[in-house]
């Protein structure tokens, strides 16, 4: 009876902090009016993160599917669509109404069908609290709302950046990163506007979230053909990051006053030494429309990346911050589970329509570690490599298409797959990923080398994934969810085989 369904009718109201929602006021699902800033819903929730003071980051993965796409101006192909409202000689405009073929579209009610902005945020979930308390409705800090502030993508999960306790840094910013889940997709980072003080209220500390900074991550020097290696500074071939031989990266302001230096500033055409912001409002550059303001850019951040020429990745699901990494150094782990679509962009972050297929099937996990260690809020520089390249094979160490990330107590790195069953007909599993320096090769005592490899714990079901790895607090069970068995192999479990 305790039980509480947040879910995507007007039962669940949330409150959109840190923007401003652009379709205007919202309605419940009869048509009724809700109070200003509220909204009702949320849908597609994919993976997300347990905030430092017990509320839930959900990530709202797929709104494309649900209401329609906010950004419809990109082939499935990363190619740019004409007439949808981003095309160059204006500003961006939107079409917030829902798609008629989407999944909510499709309501026959038509006061049940809501707009497009609504989905696609980090949506806060309160638990225990009833679905329709939304933020600050009847008790201060209480209550579900959507962090409006981080913009709209397809988000996958979140993470906070957290001391070797597990605890939010006093006297620092507060830092949470998360990807974008889509081929081309981008890692961002947002940064509190005030810093997180001891012993702070769960009603302060959520009020930290309200305004901050957001940062996209530009990963200089990677080869924009296979996003998956980096090209060395003074010219030859390019070569797999590794944590001897590092990629350079910068966090970037995005923002329409942000005086960044655009990452495809001075290619082609674009004059040399262009802010972001000047960038970003210019109604032509890159062959875009431009952006009047952030809370434009906060509602289309993958058009918002491309027109400035941010490096894009191949597919960024999980992102995980450990505080206890066997290296002795906190990092952010990243999975970027594969690809296999065009660029949008050429190597000098141009839009442009001759790229070939990113050739990735396998997917990665990656390695960030902030240039500040000491404090990832104040760092502008990061570097990265690959400490693990998916493969191919009849190995039990062969494993592909890496999707969810969870750190364990210890700092172990974890991982489930998403995809290993068509890539080399293993079930996909959970594994766990040594990275324990101590297990190098050359190292005292070291008679089998074990470094970088992955270990199959747990398999699931053909044509499954095994998503949502958790560990209890005690650290004696481990949790996951086996999704979609029998998605592409129908299955007649348990009644037959």
């Amino acid at each position: 009876a305790a039980n509480r369904r947040y879910d995507a009718t007007s039962d669940t109201l949330f409150v959109v902090s840190g923007t401003v929602v652009g379709s205007g006021p919202a309605t419940a699902d009869d048509g009724t009016a809700l109070p200003a800033g509220v909204i009702p819903g949320t849908a597609s929730n994919c993976s997300g993160a347990q905030t430092p003071w017990g509320t839930i980051l959900s990530g709202e993965e797929n709104p494309q599917d649900i209401v329609g796409d906010l950004e419809p101006a990109w082939s499935s192909s990363n190619q740019l669509v004409a007439g949808q409202g981003f095309d160059p000689g204006a500003s961006v405009t939107f079409n917030y109404a829902a798609s008629p073929t989407s999944v909510l579209g499709q309501n026959p009610t038509a006061t049940a069908v809501h707009a497009r902005d609504l989905l696609g945020y980090l949506a806060e979930v309160d638990p225990g609290a009833a679905p329709g308390e939304y933020y600050g409705k009847t008790t201060p800090g209480a209550g579900h709302r959507k962090m409006g502030a981080f913009g709209r993508a397809r988000w996958e999960n979140a993470t906070f950046a957290v001391d070797a306790s597990w605890k939010l840094p006093a006297g620092k910013q507060v830092v949470i990163y998360a990807g974008d889940d889509r081929r081309s997709g981008r890692i961002y980072k947002w940064v509190s506007a005030q810093p997180y003080a001891a012993g702070m209220t769960k009603a302060q500390a959520r009020a930290l979230l309200d305004t901050g900074t957001l940062y996209v991550a530009q990963f200089d020097g990677l080869d924009n053909v296979t996003g998956l290696k980096i090209l060395p500074a003074g010219g030859g071939a390019a070569v797999t990051p590794t944590e001897a031989v590092r990629g350079a990266g910068r966090w970037l302001r995005l923002s329409t006053t942000s005086t960044d230096v655009a990452p495809n500033a001075g290619a082609g055409s674009l004059p040399a030494g262009t802010s972001i912001g000047d960038a970003l409002r210019n109604v032509t550059w890159n062959s875009l429309g431009g952006f009047p303001d952030d809370d434009a850019v906060r509602r289309a951040l993958f058009t918002a990346s491309n027109k400035i020429g941010v490096m894009e990745l191949n597919r960024p699901e999980d992102l995980e911050w450990n505080p206890r990494d066997p290296s002795g150094t906190p990092r952010l782990y990243a999975a970027l589970t594969k690809n296999g679509t065009r660029p949008a962009l050429d190597q000098a972050g141009l839009l442009t329509a001759g790229v070939a297929v990113r050739p990735d099937p396998y997917g990665s996990i990656w390695a960030i570690e902030e240039g500040n260690v000491a404090d990832p809020s104040a760092s502008t520089t990061f570097s990265y490599w690959i400490p693990w390249l998916g493969t191919a094979g009849a190995s039990l160490h062969d494993a592909s298409d890496p999707d969810n990330l969870v750190i364990d107590g210890q700092g172990g790195v974890w991982f489930g797959t998403d995809g290993n069953w068509a890539a080399n007909r293993h079930a996909d599993a959970l594994y766990y990923l040594d990275l324990d320096p101590a297990h190098r090769a050359g190292q005292p005592g070291v008679t089998t080398t074990t470094y970088g490899l992955p270990f199959r714990i747990a398999a699931v079901p053909s044509d499954a994934e095994a998503t949502g790895p958790a560990f209890s607090s005690d650290m004696r069970t481990l949790f996951f969810n086996v999704q979609h068995p029998g998605e592409d192999t129908f299955s007649t479990w348990p009644g037959g085989k």
